[in-house]
């Protein structure tokens, strides 16, 4: 069992004792803090970041968010139209909380901050819409006594609780009695008492991000708010225990298998509460220490391809910026984890969901004194995940083998892409459109889900399959100065019985035109009715060679090929992205003519 696991007679000592509170140690040193910042140079361009922001925002009103909204994923099974208004909000209670700390004269900020806080405490519910089926808050039961016995915390639930907690503290001495009393009131009602009097919640022991961000969350907002040493010791033993199973989805080699979005949503939130758990506990609990932990912190640094380009496996965005309040706190702990390029920070408004811990310490934890570099060349192979990702600036290879029930799972066994200067001229579709759809039977009939949408045969007109038993074997993986070579077994990815063996091997070889041989070789108990090889590209222009074709963009790449085995096709697909923007994809498709043949190769050269 992990060492984050602790009984409530182990911790109930340890957070006894009579540490300095937990984000500054005074009011006067936070208040200089906040005064020093204003004046430092290294922070003038996230302040004006913030300012312009809540310049913004002073000109829009409060709105209300409709019942119409509300239900439209309940009648219709549409996300986003709600989501919108509800992040604006927190956006709103971001902003002027920061400003308010930050230009503590400006009282314009602060009546706006208090405007939100009353709006966000008689929502009706801080869950999002698509996280209440069969849930108490949507039972349309008539109770007489108007008392709702019981309620759902998810991921924003839990966030809001963790953002009003902090937040009572750092304006503890300037919110209104009534705003304060309904904000500790709400948190206690909506999320620490369900936490501590309900049955286990579903994410509880779950193994990727809603573990971290729900636990992290609430054991945080109980550090703020519990006093009793009681029944903090009772939540946070129980928040320990989810906090194991967020570890146990990792593997040692840290990889995360959602993507670098879901590495910083999730291992950010587990950084939040470690901080805080340190501090309270005066170092006595530490979360941060063991191998696995800094393995995972260290994750960024191998899936990120060039720039702020990422290695976008499973509903992973193509790109990512930086918190660098984490990165920098990271680096503190562990200096092997690598500071990035300051070019890299996260823009005050590139999280869509507004959420305040991340905000808050991109300020608290940024070290003006840490200088970033690029990413450095070199090529991982991260053993468990079996992702092999090759950084040769400006070129990039990356592939995956695993399984196909993964957290937000890809049916994507052996699937490639290749980068020039960020740019994916074999690439990954990444995350599509979250709706009902998205997450129920239907899910691997979007293009971005299914392997129809990935770089991956076609047998049979069969795609590969979900679930855990249709894996990926890797049985050979060598990685030199001018070579790295990875092979894979597939057969296992596609429920086709005749199907006896595919074996995929990749031949990257690096140098000022590097190129990538692809070759296939199947093994089957009778003769297949199709095979095709499968290439997701961009939407650009290609043009023919006598030995194949050329992928006309910014950086031209040559797939050479034997036309008197393989034909080639290639047709154009739409498709919605995370933010619901409509994309155009190419699928470039070669059919192999003579299906009696064992072996296929395409070789892919960047001129």
């Amino acid at each position: 069992m992990s060492k984050v696991v602790m009984q409530r007679e182990q911790i109930l000592p340890l957070v006894k004792n009579d540490s300095a509170p937990l984000l500054f140690s005074s009011q006067q040193a936070q208040d200089e803090w906040f005064q020093a910042i204003r004046e430092k140079p290294s922070y003038q361009g996230m302040i004006a970041e913030i300012r312009e922001e809540a310049n913004r925002l002073l000109r829009e009103p409060l709105l209300e968010i409709p019942f119409s909204r509300f239900t439209l994923f309940r009648d219709r099974g549409l996300r986003l139209d709600y989501e919108k208004l509800y992040f604006e909000r927190r956006r709103r209670l971001n902003t002027f909380a920061l400003m308010a700390l930050i230009e503590r004269e400006q009282t314009v900020y602060f009546e706006q901050l208090q405007d939100v806080l009353w709006a966000i405490c008689h929502e009706y519910t801080w869950c999002l819409p698509a996280h209440l089926q069969n849930s108490p808050e949507m039972d349309t039961g008539i109770r007489l006594s108007g008392i709702q016995t019981s309620y759902t915390v998810d991921l924003f639930a839990a966030e809001t609780a963790f953002t009003l907690s902090e937040l009572s503290q750092l304006l503890h001495n300037r919110l209104d009695p009534l705003v304060q009393k309904r904000m500790i009131e709400e948190v206690n009602r909506r999320v620490l008492q369900p936490f501590l009097q309900q049955q286990e919640f579903e994410w509880e022991t779950a193994t990727h991000n809603w573990a971290a961000v729900c636990a992290g969350s609430i054991g945080s907002a109980a550090l703020h708010l519990i006093e009793d040493e009681e029944v903090l010791a009772t939540i946070l033993e129980r928040v320990l225990r989810t906090m194991d199973c967020y570890l146990a989805g990792f593997k040692d080699d840290g990889a995360c298998t959602e993507g670098y979005a879901y590495w910083q949503y999730g291992f950010g939130y587990y950084t939040y509460l470690a901080d805080l758990l340190l501090t309270k506990t005066a170092g006595a609990i530490d979360l941060l220490q063991g191998d696995k932990v800094q393995q995972i912190a260290r994750f960024p640094q191998k899936c990120f391809v060039h720039k702020h380009h990422v290695v976008n496996f499973s509903d992973s965005m193509p790109t990512g910026t930086i918190f660098l309040g984490l990165m920098h706190y990271l680096n503190k702990i562990d200096q092997g984890v690598e500071v990035p390029e300051a070019d890299l920070r996260a823009p005050y408004t590139a999280d869509h969901c507004s959420r305040w811990a991340p905000a808050f310490r991109n300020l608290l934890w940024f070290d003006e004194t840490k200088r970033g570099e690029p990413w450095a060349n070199q090529s991982t192979y991260l053993r468990d995940a079996q992702w092999l990702i090759s950084r040769q600036a400006p070129y990039v290879f990356a592939c995956k083998g695993g399984d196909n029930d993964e957290p937000h799972n890809h049916n994507d066994l052996g699937h490639f892409m290749l980068f020039a200067d960020g740019e994916a001229v074999v690439k990954d579709l990444g995350c599509g459109m979250y709706c009902e759809d998205y997450f129920n039977e239907k899910r691997y009939s979007f293009l971005c889900n299914g392997s129809q949408g990935h770089s991956v045969p076609i047998i049979n007109q069969q795609y590969q399959k979900a679930g855990r038993s249709h894996t990926a074997t890797v049985r050979n993986v060598s990685i030199g100065n001018d070579v790295d070579r990875i092979e894979m077994e597939l057969e296992h990815a596609y429920d086709i019985d005749s199907l006896q063996k595919l074996k995929r091997t990749f031949t990257w070889r690096k140098g000022a035109h590097p190129s990538l041989l692809l070759s296939d070789f199947y093994q089957f108990s009778e003769k297949p009715l199709s095979i095709v090889e499968r290439f997701i590209i961009p939407d650009l222009p290609l043009s023919s060679t006598n030995d194949g074709i050329v992928l006309e963009g910014e950086h031209k790449l040559k797939i050479t090929f034997d036309r008197h085995l393989l034909e080639w096709t290639v047709h154009t697909h739409t498709f919605f992205n995370h933010f619901g923007e409509e994309e155009t994809v190419q699928t470039l498709d070669f059919a192999v003519r003579e299906r009696r043949l064992v072996q296929v190769e395409c070789q892919f050269t960047f001129l």
